[in-house]
């Protein structure tokens, strides 16, 4: 058993960097929102849904006008992310108007309930559209960067098969890491970073020193959505078909992922959703091999659940998260 554990080994930690890459960059729109405003925005997965249908739609009018012929395939890449990106940014800015700034002295179940109601309407209309244009809801996307790639891996020792990349891997990872790595730097080094941080910490103290909250949260709301639209276009590049519904697990996915790793806090959710990623591709490709059977890969998604309730129950502020003591 441990034999063919090891032989899948660098083909699950592959496939368990890309998945997890995906779901680090969903979880920080989470972490962002719930930093800012203490709200968990469940129609975050529903706005990395309709990133995914964005760009695949932008494809399908590049290819008709002929765009995909003549340019190289990292600019229609780089275009199709950036349009989701806008597209979503300013559709998390929509939501915030509408559904979350009038209730922001409401009780925290009721803006959950909003946010629930939001991912519905979102998913039921992104649904009616794709009915529309194509007669399914279901639709599969044009791939840029077809072919794979063969890793080595049974070089470095005779225990390791070889490994196989998709092209879009290579992508997904370092279109992840670049936004990583810039939400990072602009939290942690800009003159807006350092008013969102103000914000998170205290919003009312943050008001009387003339920053304007609105203006943060807002722009929250668009960084967060932003993401989530360009992880939308580089899941849908790498798996090929889409539905309104892929937001739903994979949101809840990544919410987990940004709670392990400490919810509000953005280099926690990076970590945590690594982590989930490279669990549940181990948990895919030996779960049936360590249970004899008893369990398929289809259980997967328990890994990701049973975490969250052990983090819940043992570290609940998560694992680079802090105790907050409430004030008397």
């Amino acid at each position: 058993m441990l034999g063919s554990i090891l032989s899948s080994l660098p083909q699950v930690l592959i496939d368990g960097l890309a998945l997890g890459a995906i779901y680090a960059v969903v979880a920080l729109g989470y972490t962002m929102v719930y930093g800012i405003l203490e709200l968990i925005n469940f129609a975050h997965g529903e706005v990395f849904m309709t990133g995914a249908f964005v760009g695949t739609a932008t494809l399908f009018i590049f290819d008709d006008a002929g765009f995909l012929a003549s340019a190289p395939g990292w600019v229609v890449y780089f275009l199709i992310i950036l349009i989701s990106m806008i597209v979503t940014g300013l559709l998390g800015m929509l939501i915030e108007r509408i559904a979350y700034r009038p209730l922001r002295r409401a009780p925290k179940l009721i803006s959950l309930i909003s946010a629930i109601g939001v991912s519905f309407v979102l998913q039921d209309l992104i649904r009616f559209i794709a009915e529309l244009i194509t007669g399914n809801y279901i639709v599969s996307g044009i791939s840029l960067f077809k072919g794979t790639a063969q890793l080595g891996t049974s070089t470095i020792t005779a225990s390791f098969n070889d490994a196989f990349v998709k092209n879009n891997t290579f992508i997904i990872l370092g279109v992840a890491i670049l936004l990583m790595l810039g939400l990072d730097l602009f939290v942690n080094r800009t003159k807006w970073g350092v008013a969102m941080r103000a914000v998170a910490q205290d919003r009312e103290t943050a008001s009387l020193m003339s920053i304007n909250v609105n203006k943060v949260i807002v722009l929250t709301f668009f960084i967060g959505s932003a993401l989530g639209g360009a992880t939308g276009v580089l899941f849908a590049q790498q798996y090929g078909t889409i539905d309104p519904y892929i937001g739903y697990i994979l949101g809840l996915k990544a919410f987990t992922a940004a709670v392990l790793g400490g919810i509000g806090n953005i280099r926690g959710a990076m970590f945590g959703g690594l982590a989930i990623g490279l669990l549940e591709m181990f948990a895919s490709a030996n779960l049936g091999l360590i249970t004899h059977g008893s369990f398929g890969s289809e259980y997967k998604d328990v890994f990701a659940f049973a975490i969250l309730i052990l983090v819940l129950i043992f570290k609940p502020e998560g694992l680079f998260g802090k105790a907050v003591k409430e004030k008397v």
